[in-house]
């Protein structure tokens, strides 16, 4: 490039940074006495960075002798932009100590003032997700002179300069021909005019002129915060000021002060407030919650989208500003992805802990140490981490991968919660999936492959055995399989069991039970710590009777492991072979029917003590379930392998019950029920009667079997070989398998 064409690229950059730099300085307040006081000096200054929140320096807010500012009653004092005052109040305080934490723990300067008026109408500053290590070039605010405007002293701010009115002469800022965002020649007030710009609906003072700003030159990070050039005297009205990263568009921190020692200029990183938690709340102030932080940025998040719906009439955002600087980049995530995805990942809930922030980042780099020596809180503070600076195609990688691995995660959270509230939750969580989806199209296609199956919390194990005919002996031949469950129809198939002549069916759960062990323990560590899986057998017609909680498997990974009963330890359920992906309204009807309840009867058929099965013809039967309540849950102590119990069973199935309890060793038609019947019908009606709903049957009758095989209670042995049939039809299983593990889709 010519130098002619230098010069021309450096006119068109400081033209794009013309307007960061307006809409910085609107977002630029002045912190002062309570509106309607006495005129008097600004303390310094704050940024606002979400509706009705001020971000500054804790140190602007007492004087010099380190005692509370002179503030009106209930401790309101007065914020300045826009030509304006409006009351305000500190609602959080960085710089206290915590007294749970001890006096070791980590302070920040900063604080957070809320304004009092929710209605104010105000813009907004962009924050950076990301930890400023390796920038450059930057801007600071000036400060505020006595009527707020700009560069007016006062009495503070770590600069030793109490009272000075501070003027950076000509080039003291600098050499102006380095970087991108450097000051006209000359750098003093007024060397840049002031931006035009269209100002939002309503009353409101012209802009701030651009050169209430200095460029600085950035220097490193230490333990005491951000540094800037020695060269750049800090006025102490610009404490609590932005330190604006012009390559990004990005504020980076919040000025402190000049250390008194080397004199470089300090700022306090904005990823700082990602120590901001209850325990700083002052007294007196209504607060943003259990999690502030989390509750902070969401609002800052959804802020800077809703800037760019249609219709709008506010004028250029600040979004428009940096998407002016970073256009032509090259970049595969600009600032519209971001914006986007910070956005969605404002509208989800809290991660559960920030150790899944950091796993999530670990596995996205493909390292299991921390991504940094910075705490990763929330979704966006690890999106933050994963910026990959000049390769554009493994930075769009990355956030794919992330965002997917957050959206699942997510969607785990609440897959069985009820109410409004988890479906609000899962619906976000699809929408950021559907997200995702759109910009992994132009990845690669082995990079679609590694990233589409991301590790997530398994529910379930499920076991299948598909019939396939029968032999010539009149023996049924099978197939089998097995899968992960993650609920609501999502299955993946982790192993296959497929040949054209099948085994029989003794054969293919023996070829199940040799490797059953191992994925189950697999899947426990996959659902996080001290986790069991439930364990899901589909049957098709016939094999009702499948005693799955008796079925013994590997205790441990070790060859020579010994073989345990897999019902005492985890959830054992069985479900119908014959319901996959289409859904009968009645098995819909009847499953909504039993969450609803509110108690549970057992429904026993035959319906009266001492009836034989010849008085249980299949017409009497589907009457009786067919007018059944909704609570109502079958059980039987006939055999369901054949004759009477098999037609029940079937009955069930097709007037939609989707649970029932029997023993897998019912007796048959050749004898009437006898005391040991009794005992069972009388043991399902206490457990259906204290079991708290539908949901929890699992559990109870695991608990069950937990107690039988250990004759720890007198009168649980009619448990050990329980079958319960339990089949969500919001959670069905997968459709017939094919020749190759394969996701189910919904």
């Amino acid at each position: 490039m010519s130098t002619s064409e230098g010069r021309a690229a450096g006119r068109g950059d400081r033209t794009r940074y013309t307007q960061l730099l307006d809409h910085a300085g609107r977002t630029t307040v002045a912190l002062r006495a309570a509106p309607g006081g006495a005129a008097a000096r600004p303390w310094g200054s704050g940024v606002l960075i979400a509706p009705g929140w001020v971000l500054t320096c804790a140190h602007v807010l007492a004087a010099s002798d380190g005692r509370r500012r002179d503030t009106g009653p209930d401790g309101v004092f007065g914020v300045t932009f826009d030509g304006r005052v409006v009351p305000a109040r500190l609602a959080y305080d960085l710089s206290r100590p915590d007294p749970a934490a001890g006096p070791a723990a980590a302070r920040a300067d900063l604080a957070l003032v809320q304004l009092l008026d929710p209605e104010t109408d105000h813009p907004c500053a962009w924050l950076s997700d990301q930890p400023a290590t390796l920038l450059e070039d930057a801007y600071i605010f000036r400060g505020h002179d006595a009527s707020g405007a700009v560069t007016e002293g006062d009495d503070g701010a770590d600069t030793g300069r109490r009272g000075e009115r501070v003027v950076p002469e000509a080039g003291a800022v600098g050499d102006p021909q380095e970087g991108g965002c450097e000051p006209e020649p000359g750098g003093g007030r007024g060397a840049r005019g002031r931006a035009e710009h269209t100002a939002p609906a309503g009353p409101r003072a012209p802009a701030p002129p651009v050169d209430h700003f200095i460029a600085v030159r950035f220097g490193a990070r230490d333990a005491r915060g951000l540094q800037f050039g020695s060269d750049v005297r800090v006025s102490p009205g610009a404490s609590g000021g932005p330190l604006l990263d012009c390559d990004r568009g990005e504020v980076v921190g919040i000025v402190k002060g000049r250390h008194q020692q080397d004199h470089v200029g300090l700022a306090v990183p904005v990823t700082a407030l990602r120590g901001l938690g209850p325990e700083h709340l002052v007294a007196g102030a209504e607060g943003l919650g259990p999690d502030p932080y989390h509750a902070l940025m969401s609002l800052h998040d959804r802020w800077h989208w809703a800037g760019q719906d249609l219709g709008r009439t506010d004028g250029l955002t600040w979004f428009d500003a940096q998407h002016m600087i970073m256009a032509g980049r090259g970049r595969l995530w600009g600032v519209q992805e971001r914006l986007q995805a910070l956005d969605l990942l404002a509208r989800l809930p809290a991660p559960r802990d920030p150790l899944v922030v950091e796993a999530a980042v670990g596995e996205v780099l493909e390292r299991g140490d921390r991504p940094g020596a910075w705490l990763l809180r929330t979704w966006r503070d690890g999106h933050g981490a994963l910026y990959q600076g000049s390769d554009p195609y493994t930075e769009l990688r990355a956030f794919v991968h992330y965002l997917r691995i957050v959206a699942q995660l997510t969607a785990d959270e609440v897959r069985d919660a009820p109410g409004d509230e988890a479906a609000a939750v899962r619906e976000q969580a699809a929408r950021l999936a559907e997200f995702v989806q759109a910009k992994a199209v132009v990845l690669q296609p082995q990079d679609r492959r590694r990233i589409g199956p991301v590790r997530r919390r398994p529910r379930s194990v499920l076991v299948e055995f598909e019939p396939l005919f029968y032999d010539e002996g009149g023996q049924e031949l099978f197939n089998w399989s097995v899968s992960e469950g993650y609920g609501q129809g999502q299955w993946l198939r982790v192993d296959v069991q497929e040949s054209a002549g099948g085994v029989p069916f003794e054969q293919a759960r023996e070829q199940v039970l040799r490797r059953l062990g191992g994925r189950l323990l697999r899947a426990d560590g996959d659902a996080g710590p001290n986790a069991r899986v439930r364990l899901e057998v589909a049957v098709p017609e016939g094999r009702w009777d499948t005693a799955a909680g008796q079925w013994e498997v590997a205790a441990s990974t070790r060859r020579t492991a010994r073989l345990r009963p897999v019902g005492p330890g985890r959830a054992v359920i069985l479900r119908d072979q014959g319901r996959r992906e289409q859904v009968d309204p009645a098995w819909l009807r009847r499953w909504q029917g039993l969450a609803a309840a509110r108690e549970l009867q057992a429904l026993r058929i035959p319906p009266r003590p001492g009836a034989d099965a010849r008085s249980g013809s299949a017409e009497a039967i589907w009457q009786l379930l067919e007018t059944a309540g909704e609570g109502a849950l079958p059980a039987l102590c006939h055999t369901v392998a054949d004759g009477f119990g098999r037609d029940a069973v079937g009955v069930a199935l097709d007037t939609g019950f989707p649970a029932g309890l029997w023993p897998a060793h019912g007796h048959g038609e050749e004898r009437d029920c006898d005391a040991g019947c009794e005992e069972f019908h009388r043991g399902v009606r206490e457990l259906l009667q204290g079991s708290g709903g539908v949901a929890r049957l699992p559990e109870l009758v695991r608990q069950l079997r937990a107690k039988a095989a250990e004759a720890a209670e007198e009168g649980t042995h009619w448990a050990r070989d329980l079958v319960l049939l339990y089949d969500d039809p919001e959670d069905p299983i997968p459709p017939l398998f094919t020749d190759r593990p394969q996701m189910s889709p919904r």
